[in-house]
């Protein structure tokens, strides 16, 4: 499957996967049937070496998008310029369809927590981050998408439901969203929420992406590992979102306990025999 574009204009890649380095040679030996990778930024925002050489490799054949972690959007610190302009560089570099990051803060006094921390769903909130966000897409002029974050706690000062901020987020910044089909279903376990209600009350023409993972079930809590295969309910999301959005481009995550490219690629065929059914049968 080629690029293409839906209906409403939205880009639409088919069906990728995030690059991983266990993944390279085989990637550049073999040309798996891929539709496009998806790369972690902060792994090739450097000055040289074997990153930057098979990315560079890999991206004369695939079509890429760039997925940051510690932007910290949310954060109270200024944003970084120094990132930023790295970003941009590397921007330039791979000509990625789009550029995401998360709806969360990573650190505080310069102090990188290496994790992705929800916010309070406050109208301050709103404004704090949506000034960032159009500030950020501004300076790399490009398309900006915010995912949503799996989340473990919850603020005694939030007046909105997490949906309700997502989308005023980027409504205010007018930037668009990556959805996380996983990230959605692990908060609706931890915090008792009705995913396909989250489903509903996003706006169809923001969401530019999926991301489909693996977890990690404790029992009465759940963590966003990604170090394992989609598991059926999020299959079953994944299949009620793609009725509600329509064409999406999506991807397979994995970043721990990384298996055969071949596992990855039968999860994706997956995703694919799920999703194209549904958009066939909604253009009919």
């Amino acid at each position: 499957m080629t690029a293409a574009t839906t209906s409403d204009k939205r880009p639409y890649l088919g069906f990728g996967l995030g690059l991983r380095t266990d993944h390279y040679e085989e990637i550049l030996a073999r040309r798996p049937k891929v539709d496009w990778f998806e790369i972690i930024s902060e792994n090739y925002m450097v000055a040289g070496g074997k990153p930057l050489y098979y990315l560079d490799r890999i991206r004369e054949h695939y079509p890429m998008v760039m997925h940051g972690v510690s932007m910290s959007i949310g954060g109270a610190d200024s944003l970084d310029r120094d990132y930023l302009h790295q970003l941009k560089a590397l921007a330039e570099r791979v000509q990625p369809h789009w550029i995401s990051d998360h709806l969360c803060w990573t650190g505080v006094d310069g102090k990188n927590l290496h994790d992705l921390m929800p916010l309070p769903y406050t109208e301050e909130a709103i404004q704090h981050v949506a000034k960032r966000v159009a500030e950020v897409q501004d300076y790399l002029e490009r398309p900006f998408l915010l995912e949503n974050v799996s989340s473990y706690v919850t603020y005694t000062r939030s007046q909105l439901s997490e949906w309700e901020f997502l989308t005023a987020v980027a409504e205010e910044a007018d930037c668009h969203i990556l959805l996380d089909i996983n990230n959605i279903y692990v908060s609706a376990f931890n915090h008792g929420f009705e995913p396909r209600e989250y489903i509903d009350r996003i706006p169809i023409e923001r969401v530019y992406q999926f991301h489909l993972a693996g977890h990690t079930n404790h029992g009465d809590y759940i963590i966003d590992t990604h170090d394992h295969p989609v598991i059926d309910p999020v299959w079953e999301l994944f299949a009620y979102a793609a009725r509600r959005f329509g064409p999406v481009s999506t991807m397979i995550e994995r970043d721990d306990n990384i298996p055969p490219l071949d596992e990855l690629l039968t999860e994706l065929v997956q995703a694919q025999a799920i999703a194209e059914p549904i958009y066939a049968e909604a253009a009919a």
